[in-house]
């Protein structure tokens, strides 16, 4: 591998991701790809970025991390109560719903769970994929994570699952310099921690969320013989 590709919190915005690819000349068979989560939600198209995650997946070798969205998404169909459901519609899910179902309106109770039983019936595929999708990943140079570490844990990899996908301050206010390679993250938008949508680099850390759902930039970070580049491609 001469490259490794990183990308995170795509959510939904199809157009915005092959742009970026192909912006970034990804070539499967010299780059790995790592993405790390939140394919779903708030943009339109999530149903596409779970094929084409799969895809990159299961045909080119990519690495896909579990997003809070993502699980969340899960919830939805897998239980379907009114508390998941609730928090699934403010944290942006009807999009989601609506790239499966194509419903000509609002999303209404019943109509969710028409969607949810139309998702089960003939998604079910994306919904055991994204279920699947490991919560963390390790190479030579970093730890891959959606949110962040939790410093309580002396070993990281034990912290609860719900920290991989959720902590946010706590992690990024730490310094995690004893763990000797650098953490990549996402689920933060770097925005809110320095004030811009472009990759945000700390001697330990990087957050590379820019945004792209909320009209931001969608940022591919990139690294290669210990150094690091970066290419975004800017919301219209």
């Amino acid at each position: 591998m001469n490259r490794t590709l990183m990308i995170s919190d795509i959510h939904g915005c199809i157009a915005a991701f092959d742009q970026l690819l192909e912006d970034v000349h990804y070539n499967p068979k010299h780059d790995q790809l790592i993405l790390l989560g939140d394919y779903v939600d708030r943009g339109p198209s999530s149903k596409e970025v779970v094929d084409k995650v799969m895809e990159l997946v299961h045909e080119h070798h990519a690495v896909a991390l579990r997003g809070n969205h993502d699980q969340r998404f899960v919830d939805l169909i897998q239980e379907g109560g009114s508390s998941i459901q609730s928090k699934f519609i403010k944290h942006g899910g009807l999009p989601t719903l609506q790239s499966y179902c194509q419903p000509e309106h609002d999303f209404s109770q019943e109509m969710i769970e028409e969607a949810r039983e139309i998702i089960q019936s003939n998604y079910r595929h994306h919904i055991d994929f994204l279920s699947k999708l490991p919560l963390f990943y390790e190479d030579e140079a970093h730890i891959y994570v959606h949110a962040g570490l939790n410093s309580d844990y002396s070993e990281w990899k034990h912290q609860p699952e719900r920290d991989f996908m959720y902590i946010k301050e706590k992690f990024i206010d730490h310094t995690f310099s004893s763990l000797h390679k650098r953490v990549i993250f996402g689920h933060t938008k770097t925005i809110d921690i320095h004030g811009s949508a472009d990759v945000w680099f700390a001697e330990d850390k990087i957050g590379i969320d820019g945004g792209c759902a909320s009209g931001m930039q969608l940022n591919c970070l990139i690294y290669q013989n210990d150094t690091y580049e970066v290419e975004h491609f800017k919301m219209s």
